[in-house]
C-alpha cells in the first residue's frame, strides 16, 4: 500500500512542478490559489481511490503474475 501512495505523490508532485519551464505570466493562472488548493485536496483523496482501484494488486503482495 506504500509503494501505491508514494508513487501517486509522487505522480501529484511532477504535475505541479510540469508548468515551471512556462514563460512567468502564465504561472499565477497555473499556480492560482483554487488550483493549488485543488493540488492540495487531490494528495489526500487521489492515493486513497489509488488503493481502492488496486486493492487487489495490493493484497497480492510480492506474488508475480
Amino acid at each position: 500500500m506504500a509503494v501505491a501512495v508514494l508513487s501517486t505523490w509522487g505522480v501529484l508532485i511532477v504535475v505541479l512542478l510540469a508548468p515551471s519551464p512556462l514563460p512567468e505570466q502564465w504561472r499565477y493562472y497555473i499556480y492560482s490559489p483554487a488550483s493549488v488548493g485543488l493540488w492540495m485536496f487531490s494528495m489526500l483523496v487521489v492515493p486513497v481511490l489509488v488503493c481502492v482501484i488496486k486493492w487487489e494488486w495490493i493484497k497480492k503482495g510480492n506474488e508475480c503474475s
